[in-house]
Order: C-alpha cells, then sequence, then structure tokens
C-alpha cells in the first residue's frame, strides 16, 4: 500500500506547479492558488504516509522522479 500512497503523492505533487502556472495565465487566480495548495497538502500528506513503511531517502528519490517524469510533458 506504501508503494500506491508513493505514486499518488508523486502525481499530486504536478498539481501544485500547475495550479500556479494556471494562477498567472487565468482570471481565476483565487481558484487556482487554491488548487495549488490542496495539491501540495495532498503530496506531502500521501509522502508522509508512504514513507511510514519505505525508508524517506528511496521515497524522496522515487517521488521526486516520478514528477519530474510527470512534468516532462507540460
Amino acid at each position: 500500500m506504501s508503494w500506491f500512497y508513493l505514486l499518488i503523492a508523486a502525481v499530486f505533487e504536478t498539481g501544485w506547479p500547475v495550479g500556479l502556472k494556471m494562477a498567472q495565465l487565468s482570471s481565476f487566480k483565487i481558484s487556482w492558488i487554491i488548487f495549488a495548495a490542496v495539491t501540495m497538502l495532498l503530496s506531502g500528506l500521501f509522502l508522509y504516509l508512504a514513507q511510514k513503511t519505505i525508508p524517506i531517502g528511496t521515497a524522496y528519490a522515487v517521488w521526486t522522479g516520478i514528477g519530474v517524469l510527470l512534468k516532462i510533458g507540460h
């Protein structure tokens, strides 16, 4: 289950830069900033849950790597 949490954390990790970028481009600035904040919170929560059984160094490296791979397409 921890690896699943880590995958979810990585997906949410890509949401906050998208939200902040959209806040710059959109007239719905507050909505996108809230979106970014919520995705940051959820990413941190799921990373915390994952690292309960996965060593934090491994969890962080995988979380960061998946985040980078998902952001390359944007």
